[in-house]
């Protein structure tokens, strides 16, 4: 079997980008589709999450009942709730030790989800230990992930 090798450093063609301040480029988003789409998708996420988020909400909410005008509200306040708690989240958690940076997407998910999960008429234990669940599964996730991908100062390292 005949691979190919790979391109010697010395052959003029680099191996990888080289990597530009962390001010230049923010995150992954920027790497993949450039910094006017990342900021369209950067704004466009937390809109999308919220709109699925409400809905879901509304769904659970009416329980197979009618629509009615408050459901809707409902959804809409659920929605804008979580839209503005997933940019508070973004724009602060950066700024933050990745340690504290992970706590805050865990208190995010572990919010998010305990109250969705509260709608289908759970207990509040129920609801309770199910999202701190959620939330020590996502704290270790991203921990992990900001551990392997900053340094101490919580600067992106290649």
């Amino acid at each position: 079997m005949a691979q190919a090798a790979p391109a010697s450093p010395a052959s003029g063609t680099p191996r990888s980008r080289p990597r530009t301040s962390g001010a230049d480029q923010p995150g992954f988003l920027y790497d993949l589709m450039g910094p006017r789409a990342a900021s369209i998708v950067k704004w466009a996420m937390p809109v999308v999450g919220g709109l699925i988020y409400g809905f879901w909400a509304a769904a659970i909410n009416r329980d197979t009942g009618a629509i009615t005008g408050w459901n809707v509200l409902f959804g809409f306040v659920c929605a804008i709730a979580f839209a503005a708690a997933w940019i508070g989240v973004r724009m602060m958690a950066p700024l933050m030790r990745r340690e504290l940076h992970a706590l805050m997407w865990m208190a995010f998910a572990g919010c998010a989800f305990g109250f969705i999960y509260s709608q289908t008429g759970a207990t509040i234990l129920r609801s309770v230990l199910m999202s701190l669940a959620v939330a020590a599964s996502v704290y270790v996730v991203l921990f992990y992930r900001y551990y392997t991908h900053e340094d101490a100062e919580g600067h992106r390292v290649n």
